[in-house]
């Protein structure tokens, strides 16, 4: 393990073929339209410096993040390793976990929702629709409710598909949309979407080993109320 920064991005774990960070909130995955900072821009600089590679370093990004949510994450600096990782992802053999804080109160402590989603990129957004309809991806994940209040509840999420907004859109759906969610939710007073990538589990692209990397909840609001 790693437990070094860099430009105030943790990097928990890294070798010739991996590079596990924690992902900062509001920091998009990779450069967009705003030109603000972005991820892998940002570790890309970090294996160039620690490195000496001349010129830009090459990282593959296998998997996102949406930009307003944070957490764990994990990139290859092999080609081999891209290809492989990104064949666990479609095999479902790549475990995301996450935790949520919604609105609402649940009946059951513990549940699954499967929906067919339909993304419009014109708008960036994905909505809940019939799975007949052409284009329409199905969506599946579990949950657990960990502790509820009267108005919120800490959910722990294993999502199964990897579908645009995919926790999001299918909570809201549902009834329960996401804490700070300005986008799925009731428009929403609060400053921060409550997503947060909390483990990983693959197994190592060379070594086959089975790895789980962590990522512990922010200690800010809402997730320091439970």
């Amino acid at each position: 393990m790693d437990g070094s920064f860099f430009k105030g991005v943790e990097i928990l774990y890294e070798d010739n073929h991996l590079l596990v960070v924690i992902k900062p909130v509001n920091m998009p995955m990779q450069a967009d339209a705003s030109g603000d900072t972005d991820l892998l821009s940002l570790l890309k600089e970090y294996r160039r410096v620690h490195e000496n590679k001349p010129g830009e370093a090459w990282l593959g990004l296998v998997h996102r993040l949406d930009r307003p949510a944070g957490g764990v994450c994990v990139f290859a600096k092999t080609s081999k390793a891209a290809s492989r990782l990104s064949d666990q992802i479609r095999t479902n053999r790549l475990i995301k976990e996450y935790h949520c804080v919604v609105e609402g109160r649940f009946q059951e402590l513990t549940g699954a929702y499967q929906d067919w989603l339909l993304k419009d990129h014109r708008q960036n957004q994905s909505i809940v629709t019939k799975s007949q309809e052409p284009g329409a991806k199905l969506a599946s994940l579990d949950y657990q409710v960990l502790f509820q209040t009267a108005t919120m509840v800490l959910v722990k999420v294993r999502l199964y598909t990897g579908r645009s907004h995919q926790i999001r859109v299918q909570f809201a759906a549902h009834g329960h949309p996401l804490w700070g969610d300005h986008r799925y939710g009731h428009g929403q007073s609060h400053q921060q979407l409550a997503l947060w990538a909390s483990s990983l589990t693959f197994a190592h692209p060379v070594s086959k080993e089975e790895l789980t990397f962590t990522a512990p909840l922010p200690d800010t609001e809402p997730w320091n109320l439970f």
